[in-house]
């Protein structure tokens, strides 16, 4: 991971930006508003943006900021949150490794009886994993849902009344190869990956609150 500088927050003031480039290419799976979904990836980025964040073309704005950045169209994940990225927090748990920006400014429930669709706003928290281990695809979607479940764990024990914001994001990147099958917290891989995304929005919650008192 590099830390990095764009020139347009949504506002047109420069913002920091957290780059991860894959050599070789890596197979992900992402949530990302910019190169989400599964496939093979070779860089991410995870870009601050404005707190009051009114663009309606997420996606373009990200890959403008990858452009900005050198990086090669069509061939990775843009991120996008209104957390402070270089207070990143970052957790290894045998192998695996995340990275989180976390910001609950304003968090929700994810079934509310209030909850309404709206505008896309950016994500408060972004997570980058990384696993070590080749893992099939349905073993990639169990993991975003193993990181999602840890990352509620880290907020529900920290008293942050919610599950998360309501456009979190996640990226879980592996190489390719021979692949695990199961990504579930009780599997190898996805009980490590559980651990570091814990860790990691549980250390990046606690600055959060610390700042905010």
């Amino acid at each position: 991971m590099q830390r990095s500088t764009h020139s347009d927050d949504g506002a047109g003031q420069p913002r920091p930006v957290l780059v991860w480039r894959f050599e070789p290419a890596l197979r992900v799976v992402s949530t990302a508003v910019l190169g989400g979904g599964l496939g093979h990836r070779s860089w991410a980025i995870n870009a601050e943006v404005t707190r009051d964040y009114r663009r309606d073309d997420p996606a373009e704005h990200a890959a403008a900021i990858a452009a900005e950045l050198g990086l090669v169209p069509g061939t990775g994940v843009g991120l996008l949150t209104a957390a402070s990225v270089l207070d990143v927090a970052s957790c290894d748990d045998g192998g695996v490794h995340c990275d989180a920006t976390v910001g609950v400014s304003v968090p929700t429930w994810a079934a509310s009886e209030t909850s309404a669709e709206g505008e896309w706003v950016p994500g408060t928290i972004n997570l980058v994993c990384y696993v070590p281990a080749p893992l099939s695809d349905a073993a990639l979607v169990n993991a975003v849902v193993t990181a999602t479940e840890a990352k509620t764990q880290a907020l529900s024990e920290l008293g942050v009344p919610g599950t998360g914001t309501a456009s979190d994001a996640v990226l879980v990147c592996c190489p390719s190869g021979a692949a695990e099958c199961y990504g579930g917290p009780r599997s190898t891989w996805g009980a490590r990956l559980a651990r570091a995304v814990h860790a990691a929005v549980g250390e990046g919650t606690e600055r959060y609150l610390v700042g905010r008192r």
